[in-house]
Parts: structure tokens; C-alpha cells; sequence
């Protein structure tokens, strides 16, 4: 669904995890369709599963519109860091795989949550095209390389969706990019199964 929406221009599309990412979107969508009249329309995903919401953090609200924001890092271990990008309910799971990578494997990592991939593609293009046409100004950077590109390591990413949702941000990465996704999967009854 998200990859049928990021083919329509004035559609803005997010998968948020938590309810202040939400909040946050709906405010922006309010404002853009009926203060500013903006030729838009907001198409956003949320699942039914109960778990526990955090209070937002600090200056993450610009992050959570342009579709990615980071909300936690684990640097105990001062090594390279994997980048954990985590859109949806699967957020939640990349916060226990960095745990994990701490605890069991000393590897420091960096999580993202990622309102939308869709979002981060746009901007990327318009850089992209940006660049292209003005090929004697200073070169722009995307939003998604200007977050990624601060330290050294894997991305790996993760969704609810099938892998080629997150993948509309590897054009723009300079890394060595993972995807995982539903591919092959389709939905059960419960996350266990």
C-alpha cells in the first residue's frame, strides 16, 4: 500500500509507530489540507497491536515529517556503528535487536524510526534533480544522507511491508543497505505465528 501511494504526487504517506508521531502528522495534515489549502491528502497506517507509547522526544518533530528521525543510540562499545532503521510496529523490534547486538554481541548501533519512506524518496529526488540542474552550485545532500552519512556501518531496515517499501531510500544511501520485509510472507493472525 505504501508503494501504490509513493506513485501519486500530492498523496503524503507515513507509518508511524508511536502515538505522538501521529499526533505530529495529523497537526501537519491539518494544516497543510485546511489552513493552507494545499493540494494534498495524507494517507497513513497504524496497526492493532497494544504496547506501551513513549512521551516524544526532544526536537524530533521536523524528523518524524520528513520521514525519519533518530530515537535512540547505543554506544557503550565506542566501535562502528549499524544503523537499525525501523518503520511501523517493526520499530519496536529493531529496538530489541539493538539491545541485543549490546548485550550479547558488543555492537553499537544507531535506531531510527521511519515515518515514511515514501516522504524520504521524494526529498531525495528533488536533490537529485537539484544537483542535476545546477551542476556549478554547491551540491545539495537529501535528508536521508545527511542522517545516515554521520557514521560508518551497515543500514539495516526493516518494515511491515515487503522489502521494496524501504528500499525507495537505497538510490540516495552510500552504504551497504539490508531490506527485510513481508516478501513471500503475507499476514497471519498474530506476530507469533
Amino acid at each position: 500500500s505504501h508503494l501504490l501511494s509513493s506513485t501519486i504526487p500530492n498523496c503524503v504517506s507515513y507509518d508511524p509507530t508511536f502515538a505522538y508521531e501521529l499526533a505530529v502528522i495529523f497537526r501537519d495534515g491539518l494544516k497543510r489540507m485546511h489552513e493552507k489549502k494545499e493540494n494534498v491528502f495524507y494517507y497513513i497506517t497504524t496497526m492493532n497491536e497494544n504496547y506501551t507509547h513513549p512521551e516524544i522526544p526532544k526536537d524530533s518533530e521536523n524528523g518524524i515529517l520528513k520521514g525519519m528521525y533518530k530515537i535512540k543510540e547505543f554506544s557503550k562499545y565506542k566501535k562502528t556503528k549499524i544503523q537499525l532503521l525501523g518503520s511501523g510496529t517493526i520499530l519496536r523490534e529493531m529496538l530489541d535487536a539493538a539491545e541485543m547486538l549490546q548485550n550479547e554481541y558488543q555492537i553499537d548501533s544507531e535506531v531510527w524510526s521511519v515515518t515514511s519512506f515514501s516522504e524520504l524518496r521524494k526529498d531525495a529526488i528533488e536533490v537529485e534533480r537539484y544537483n542535476l540542474l545546477n551542476p556549478t552550485k554547491k551540491s545539495r545532500k537529501s535528508y536521508v544522507e545527511e542522517c545516515l552519512s554521520q557514521t560508518e556501518g551497515p543500514i539495516v531496515s526493516a518494515s511491515d511491508y515487503v522489502r521494496l517499501n524501504s528500499d525507495q531510500i537505497r538510490p540516495f544511501v552510500r552504504k551497504s543497505l539490508y531490506s527485510f520485509g513481508t516478501d513471500g510472507y503475507g499476514r497471519s493472525d498474530t506476530r507469533k505465528n
